[in-house]
């Protein structure tokens, strides 16, 4: 008995032992398996497993910026929050026992939603959801760090952050259309260029994120790994505009003050430099934030809208006549109208002038006047042929996107003869800039660009360098002086006949021999002119000095609501005169110093005073007859003008100090020089007036902030002595109207 059982023990134990010795070789079967071949069921373990052992970062690198010419920060990548709400309890406390969740949601609703501009109950609706964190949706995304420590001061538990980088634009609208903006595929959540130079050189600026792989324990601890995988990062290139921030400055505030008082429909400004074709400053209105991206037009009105631009195509028509040797400003012609096939052409005062000249044609703006000179001195086919010559008929190539070229009419007779004083016929406001290079830079006409330069900001290294183009020599020097002639008398001839003026006296600024033409177009639409003073282009196109022009500016005004009392000029004036004068001033440009219109050119090479004491520094300017202005202790941190620079005597040189620097007493100051001391201390200029400072803000010798305002009131009076030769006469008078398109 005693023998049987235990023979049945030793069997089930022998059973039993066999049984798990099959179990464990069937295991460590499965387990030799999945080691060799690395797979269950179809799955790869070791991407698996890779997952589970490493930890991937990623280094943000930043977007190329964009700089203006003088060194403004026109576009950077800064940082950016996206808000977020932990609002599980599983959270639990801190160390030092602080809440790491949102126990109180209503308070938090209360004091959050206001910041983020939201409803209280939508904010509370999403604390209340059932999950372990949330976020704000877009009103919580790419919040600044202003906002952020807005935030953090509520002290509420439970909100965090995640850090990423955003678009910003300092100088907010300005240069908007220029510069463009950046926004974020949807497909593949890439930040990319949408407008202007930010989308034009994308492939420069766009930036190359890298990662770093390491391996991490099971508590997350990093394993050292001689083989750690980073795929470098590469920031994207900086960009150097030709855009002067404080030309544009003087340029956007004067239109701002314009669109405010007389409401347009649109306006385009535009300055450029002559002898290179580098735009300085270039604007349009109706305009919008890139911060914002309150965008409504998506297209550049200055390179894109073209328009009938009126009697400022008269200066290629003279110009074209006088290179092709048939123009005698003495030989005369019947004003008032002239029938030709089609229709007949009338001048903008209907009863015209009588029988008087071309000079005096030109000067009163004679639309039959231009009719005549072409239809039996130049010949419509032959302006048809200088006109291609200036560059009318096709695009110009400025390196900006969505250029549009003109619309001409050169199919009936009339519509040639219409072509010559700006109507029937449309061009771009950049069309118009390019051509007036040839007038202002003795025949050879420069391509207009607004990128200088593309540099490697690791290297330094520049990746695109542009030049300045001749795009072609449409006329001669001896034509180009001419023309420039005849239009210095275009704004400042007086009494040309009994009690009519030149139609641009109101531009002529004493001692800068200004020269240009106005212009002034009924809108069409639907074929048909709008009747009324309101449906007009005003625009006018003038350079300066006459002899040898430093710059050109080019605005038009669209359908301003003029006044009972306005003339038609008045909007663009107000724009003109403050930016020529101002720019010219900034760019040291002297006024004439005798009647004879001889510009004064007695000036100094700026030296290099960086590094040196203040007080040495402003006796050796001293003694070159210039003028410092010192702002701040120390030795000098930074000039303007810069070391090199030419500045005329008597002028103001400004020198920050290595110390704390302080604002200066701005009173009596022209804009220029007010813009020279802005410039060299970082901050951003606003202006309120026109004429020389009266007031400003921040005080005489309050500490500067670099980025902050400086808020100048402008007054028409006269300045003091020393400021003669630095500021313009703010006064201007206009005698008669235009009437009709002339």
């Amino acid at each position: 008995m005693f023998q049987r059982k235990r023979r049945s023990l030793s069997f089930w134990a022998g059973l039993v032992g066999a049984c798990f010795m099959l179990a464990f070789f069937v295991i460590i079967g499965r387990f030799v398996y999945i080691a060799q071949g690395k797979e269950i069921e179809g799955h790869k373990l070791m991407p698996i497993a890779k997952n589970q052992w490493s930890q991937y970062k990623v280094i943000d690198e930043k977007r190329g910026t964009i700089y203006s010419a003088n060194g403004r920060i026109l576009a950077e990548d800064v940082p950016a929050y996206t808000l977020f709400a932990v609002t599980s309890p599983n959270a639990g406390k801190d160390r030092q026992g602080n809440l790491r969740y949102v126990k109180d949601k209503e308070k938090t609703a209360r004091l959050l939603a206001p910041v983020l501009g939201m409803k209280e109950s939508d904010m509370l609706n999403r604390l209340n959801k059932n999950a372990y964190q949330v976020e704000f949706g877009s009103k919580g995304r790419m919040l600044s760090y202003e906002k952020k420590k807005q935030i953090d001061k509520l002290g509420l538990p439970g909100i965090g952050y995640l850090t990423e980088s955003r678009r910003y634009y300092p100088e907010q609208g300005s240069a908007a259309y220029t510069i463009g903006f950046t926004q974020t595929d949807s497909k593949t959540k890439k930040r990319q260029g949408a407008f202007g130079i930010e989308q034009s050189l994308d492939r420069y600026l766009s930036e190359k994120d890298g990662t770093v792989r390491y391996y991490k324990s099971v508590s997350g601890v990093p394993i050292p790994d001689e083989h750690q995988r980073i795929s470098k990062s590469v920031p994207g290139n900086d960009v150097h505009l030709t855009i002067n921030s404080s030309i544009q400055t003087v340029l956007e505030q004067a239109m701002t003050r314009v669109n405010k008082e007389y409401t347009p429909e649109s306006m385009v400004g535009v300055v450029a430099d002559p002898k290179t074709g580098k735009i300085l400053a270039m604007s349009s209105l109706p305009g919008f934030n890139p911060n914002k991206r309150d965008i409504k037009q998506f297209s550049n009105s200055a390179i894109s809208d073209p328009y009938e631009p009126g009697s400022v195509m008269k200066t290629f028509t003279v110009a074209s006549a006088i290179d092709a040797g048939v123009y005698n400003g003495q030989a005369t012609y019947p004003s008032g109208d002239y029938k030709t096939k089609g229709g007949t052409i009338h001048d903008w005062h209907r009863g015209g002038w009588g029988t008087i000249t071309f000079n005096q044609g030109f000067e009163l703006s004679s639309n039959v006047g231009m009719s005549v000179l072409t239809d039996k001195y130049i010949g419509p086919d032959r302006l048809g042929a200088y006109f291609k010559k200036f560059g009318l008929m096709k695009k110009t190539g400025i390196d900006l996107p969505g250029e549009r070229s003109s619309l001409v009419n050169w199919t009936w007779p009339i519509d040639k003869l219409e072509a010559s004083f700006g109507q029937a016929s449309a061009f771009t406001a950049i069309q118009i800039v390019q051509a007036a290079t040839a007038i202002a830079n003795d025949g050879k006409m420069m391509r207009p660009y607004v990128v200088d330069k593309v540099v490697n900001p690791e290297t330094k290294k520049k990746v695109v360098d542009h030049q300045p183009v001749v795009a072609g020599q449409p006329i001669s020097p001896q034509a180009a002086e001419q023309t420039r002639s005849l239009l210095r008398r275009a704004v400042s001839a007086k009494d040309v006949v009994k009690g009519y003026n030149a139609t641009g006296v109101a531009y002529d600024l004493p001692g800068y021999d200004v020269i240009g033409k106005t212009g002034t177009a009924q809108v069409a639409v639907d074929g048909q002119y709008l009747p009324g003073k309101n449906n007009y282009i005003y625009s006018f196109l003038g350079m300066a000095p006459e002899k040898d022009p430093k710059l050109i500016v080019y605005v038009a005004v669209k359908q301003p609501q003029l006044k009972p009392t306005d003339l038609g000029a008045e909007p663009v004036e107000q724009i003109v005169r403050p930016v020529m004068a101002s720019s010219l001033q900034y760019m040291q440009v002297r006024k004439a110093s005798s009647k004879s219109g001889d510009m004064g050119t007695s000036s100094e090479k700026v030296d290099n005073y960086t590094g040196q004491p203040i007080t040495e520094a402003e006796t050796a300017l001293k003694n070159s007859g210039l003028n410092p202005v010192s702002a701040g202790t120390g030795t000098v941190s930074k000039q303007v003008p810069a070391a090199g620079d030419k500045a005329v005597k008597g002028s103001r040189v400004i020198l920050l100090g290595s110390g704390s620097v302080t604002v200066p007493d701005l009173s009596g100051w022209s804009l220029a020089d007010s813009m020279k001391f802005a410039e060299a201390a970082g901050m951003k200029l606003k202006v309120q007036g026109n004429g020389f400072v009266t007031g400003q803000k921040p005080k005489p010798g309050s500490r500067v902030k670099s980025g902050s305002d400086l808020t100048l009131q402008l007054s028409p009076h006269q300045p003091g002595p020393e400021q003669k030769e630095t500021t313009e006469d703010a006064k201007s008078s206009s005698n008669q109207p235009e009437g009709q398109n002339e």
